[in-house]
């Protein structure tokens, strides 16, 4: 069976954060470390060489695959930061719907901005997500 691509690293979170060009980007992402430093009591973690992520849980799918992933995270990508978080999106639509400006994915929240959004209802969504995975 393939191993997982994205895996925990050694790798400085504070270096990989230094290298995100935009500046307000940059802002952002420590805004979220603090925030998710704040609802699950750890540090950062980088997963992969762009993924900043919080906590470990263990998954096993219907096929049999499993491996380990982090519980709660995110990813400054060109167009906006993709958060990612336990148990895809649908325990959240009710937050959704009250965040703000924001787009969704497969399995993963893209803001743009934390401008743009309701910082208290994204705290709510970041809290529950990382409180399913317990």
């Amino acid at each position: 069976m393939a191993e997982n691509k994205t895996k925990a690293t050694p790798a400085s979170v504070g270096k990989f954060l230094k290298g995100v060009r935009d500046p307000r980007q940059r802002t952002d992402c420590a805004t979220l470390i603090d925030v998710l430093k704040s609802i699950t009591g750890l540090d950062p973690v980088m997963w992969g060489s762009a993924i900043v992520g919080f906590g470990t849980r263990h998954y096993v799918y219907e096929s049999g695959r499993e491996g380990d992933t982090m519980v709660v995270g995110f990813s400054p990508r060109r167009q906006a930061i993709a958060l990612y978080l336990a148990g895809g999106l649908t325990p959240f639509e009710k937050e959704l719907a009250e965040l703000g400006k924001h787009a969704t994915g497969k399995g993963c929240l893209y803001i743009r901005a934390l401008d743009d959004v309701n910082m208290a209802v994204l705290r709510k969504i970041l809290s529950k997500s990382y409180k399913s995975s317990h």
